[in-house]
């Protein structure tokens, strides 16, 4: 990473901006379509191939493949330049959350709610839940740093490093916390999950950047990734009103359920970040960095763990509505945590940060 201060990040676009707005609209054009064209939803519940949904998988992919162009492998070399920044992020990410995680929903889906929680389903709320702490985010991290004007060397290094080790150690992470939790283990369907939608995309994003780079240079790169922005943006406007489809149902009969599922969630997004944030204070860490540590160690890969708990579990499991509970929750969640960043840079004292240009007009 270099050490000179890079350049102002560019003004944040409306859907950043207004990211509550967009997934309150979808979930009610969700649940209204689900609730009005049942038909129609469960013939693209039936589009599946061994458990794997068609139409979810198709908008995944879309969504997280434009998201890992950015990615640039090559900043694995900078991360001795943060190593502390670097370090909290992976304790957090990989040592902490997905433990905490289980350890939370086996608190309140076991002890706290379970007399108010459908029995059957215990051991598959905590299996979604696990699912939506095991993977680290990817795609959204690169907005909530923006937001918090964070240092984009740092962030683009830390995906690419989770990145890495999300391909190796998401699965067993899973299987462990399940084991754990005493809930079967469908391995092969877990494995092809971590295939499709981890190694596959990441893959293919990198061989497409590749390609690009080496034909037209970062100009095409820039290029090919302001035109996909869009259809990323759509993708992930349309799967959410599809999980919300598929579930809505389920939403309108049981909003205690979806009260229930999300106070563990919104516990974890705020225990982690704390963590990371208040580790990277008493580190000394640069609040540029802060920033997006603490974001990072947060939010949650929420397009794999429906993607996966739709795969293993089904499509109306308690796994898949416990993952759609946290797309509920994470962006009014995350939104707060940036604030809450961006309030505290004070805290940082002089060391604050390398981006500070622009920032102000940035911020939410």
């Amino acid at each position: 990473m270099s050490d000179a201060a890079p350049a102002a990040p560019a003004p944040i676009g409306g859907f950043a901006r207004y990211l509550s707005v967009w997934v309150a609209l979808c979930i009610v054009v969700g649940i209204a379509l689900g609730h009005g064209l049942p038909g129609v939803f469960a013939a693209l519940a039936r589009a599946e191939i061994r458990h794997i949904n068609l139409p979810v998988a198709a908008l995944v992919w879309l969504m997280i493949v434009p998201m890992l162009l950015k990615v640039d492998f090559a900043q694995l070399a900078g991360v001795r330049h943060q190593v502390r920044g670097i370090g909290v992020t992976l304790l957090v990410n990989w040592a902490i959350k997905p433990f905490s995680m289980a350890l939370l929903g086996w608190l309140f889906v076991r002890h706290v709610f379970a007399g108010w929680l459908p029995l059957d389903q215990h051991d598959s709320y905590i299996a979604g839940l696990i699912l939506l702490a095991a993977a680290p985010c990817t795609a959204m991290v690169f907005v909530w740093s923006r937001l918090c004007g964070g240092e984009p060397n740092f962030t683009l290094a830390q995906v690419a490093l989770n990145d890495t080790i999300m391909v190796v150690a998401f699965a067993p992470i899973v299987a462990l916390l399940l084991g754990v939790a005493s809930i079967h283990v469908p391995w092969g369907t877990l494995l092809l999950s971590v295939l499709l939608y981890i190694v596959v995309p990441v893959v293919a994003a990198q061989s497409w950047r590749a390609s690009l780079l080496r034909r037209g240079g970062h100009a095409a790169l820039e290029a090919t990734l302001q035109r996909m922005d869009p259809l990323s943006t759509i993708a992930l406007l349309a799967t959410l009103v599809l999980l919300f489809g598929f579930q809505g149902e389920a939403i309108l009969a049981q909003p205690l359920v979806i009260a229930m599922l999300a106070v563990p969630i919104i516990i974890q997004v705020y225990l982690n970040a704390g963590i990371a944030y208040g580790l990277s204070r008493w580190l000394k860490v640069p609040h540029c960095v802060a920033g997006p540590a603490a974001l990072i160690g947060a939010s949650n890969f929420f397009e794999l763990a429906v993607a996966a708990a739709i795969s293993v579990f089904g499509l109306r499991s308690g796994a898949a509505l416990a993952t759609v509970v946290g797309v509920l929750v994470e962006v009014p969640v995350m939104l707060s945590v940036v604030r809450i960043v961006n309030r505290t840079e004070g805290w940082f004292g002089g060391a604050g940060s390398l981006a500070v240009a622009g920032r102000d007009r940035n911020r939410p």
